[in-house]
């Protein structure tokens, strides 16, 4: 009898990335807070560039995105031979892990890191080491306690998905001067631009310093391009490199890139969706807490709610949906009795206050 193709084993031991649902049956209207989306969707710039760009989607994109590249090189200060862009920063994490992993070759991270790291180092081949955290927070001791000459990768995701914690600029530098040479440090700034707080850094001046480290940022969640998949990294000259001989030939589709050109130009949109979310974020915790439940600190556009038990996590999660409010339940990441939870729009954080406020009175 024929069985067929087999795949590696390792790959079978893979638990599929859950998204963050988008719909309740049933209910009139969905108030999505569940995958840490842009509260108020796409910029005008970049609309009106989708619109214009239109009529060039039946040609390839540019494979280089080189435009994008000196975009983003204006924006931030960045050398723009030193980025990589990607289908979503996502993209470029597999990237990096099947480059530098592999059988034989440990990745390190913590233990309520976001889950792609495990699922793209298992793809690739390597021994996934996830490493206890201290309140919440990945714990540095005993990450560096961790890594052995088997080590080829490190992610830190700064700020966290999905606890919201932040490692300080001088505390990432610190953590990298005690790596060993030959370890690749990623560090994960996909919330990079929600952070409201002086001692951090999303990790561009480690990679100048240094030739192992790389920084991944994204278009998903402050720029609101989540559907049209943009994400870039900087990184020293060697893995940029590197980077560009694996890639996808097209990556980055031409309503990408010209959508991502565009954000970048608008000078007001990140201040004042900053802005918005540093209010309705510590709107929300005051709120909740109230309630009696409780929020963990957050610095990205979300909060993590700890019910303390799993039943009351899933019985607030099934309340909220009676009143069409989608949350994210993240027991794939050790934390099931939790609910992380998008700051939205004014509106959609008040039902959601509300939401909460009714089922913890009962």
């Amino acid at each position: 009898m024929t069985t067929g193709p087999s795949p590696r084993p390792e790959i079978l031991r893979i638990h599929p990335y859950v998204a963050g649902e988008s719909s309740v049956a049933g209910v009139n209207r969905t108030i999505k807070l569940s995958s840490n989306e842009g509260a108020f969707g796409i910029p005008p710039a970049a609309r009106k560039a989708i619109e214009d760009a239109v009529g060039e989607t039946y040609r390839y994109p540019d494979g280089g995105a080189e435009a994008l590249h000196a975009a983003l090189g204006k924006r931030w200060g960045l050398d723009p031979a030193r980025i990589v862009c990607g289908a979503g920063s996502d993209d470029l994490l597999y990237q990096l892990c099947l480059s530098y992993g592999g059988a034989g070759r440990d990745i390190v991270m913590s233990a309520h890191g976001f889950t792609i790291y495990e699922i793209a180092g298992t793809y690739a081949g390597s021994r996934v080491i996830k490493v206890p955290e201290r309140n919440l927070c990945t714990d540095l001791d005993a990450m560096l306690a961790a890594v052995t000459d088997a080590t080829r990768l490190v992610f830190i995701a700064n700020p966290n998905n999905p606890t919201g914690s932040m490692l300080s600029a001088a505390e990432v530098a610190r953590f990298r001067q005690r790596l060993p040479e030959h370890v690749l440090l990623v560090i994960d700034a996909a919330y990079a631009e929600y952070v409201d707080r002086d001692d951090y850094d999303a990790g561009a001046s480690l990679v100048d310093t240094s030739g192992n480290t790389v920084m991944t940022r994204t278009f998903s969640k402050m720029f609101g391009l989540a559907g049209l998949r943009v994400g870039w990294c900087y990184a020293p000259p060697a893995v940029a490199s590197v980077l560009n001989r694996v890639r996808g030939t097209f990556n980055v589709s031409v309503l990408g890139q010209a959508a991502a050109i565009a954000s970048l130009s608008d000078p007001h949109w990140v201040d004042q969706c900053k802005a918005h979310n540093t209010k309705y974020r510590q709107i929300m915790t005051d709120s909740l807490r109230a309630a009696g439940i409780k929020v963990w600190p957050s610095v990205g556009n979300f909060v993590l709610a700890d019910f303390e038990s799993v039943d009351r996590a899933n019985a607030a999660d099934a309340f909220l949906r009676t009143r069409g409010i989608i949350v994210r339940k993240v027991g794939p990441y050790g934390l099931p009795h939790c609910l992380r939870i998008t700051i939205g729009t004014a509106e959609e954080t008040n039902m959601l206050i509300d939401g909460l406020m009714a089922f913890a009175h009962g």
